[in-house]
């Protein structure tokens, strides 16, 4: 297997991409190291749909209360 390296500055696209990519990964693998602990396969699909939703919401400073507001009683 060939490993290539990534080159970050090859053009806009990819900058984006490549970092909103390891971004993502790396708020998914703290969360999993720091809450979760350990992650079964069963269940990984709805790990990542939960940290997907925090990684689209962090600039959202209120995205607990939108999340409340979207809840059925």
């Amino acid at each position: 297997m060939n490993h290539h390296g990534v080159r970050h500055m090859a053009s806009t696209f990819s900058v984006r991409y490549t970092n909103t990519m390891e971004g993502f990964w790396s708020l998914f693998k703290r969360g999993v190291i720091g809450s979760y602990h350990k992650v079964s396969k069963d269940y990984l699909p709805l790990y990542v749909n939960e940290f997907s939703w925090r990684y689209n919401q962090r600039h959202n400073p209120n995205a607990f209360a939108d999340l409340i507001t979207t809840c059925d009683n």
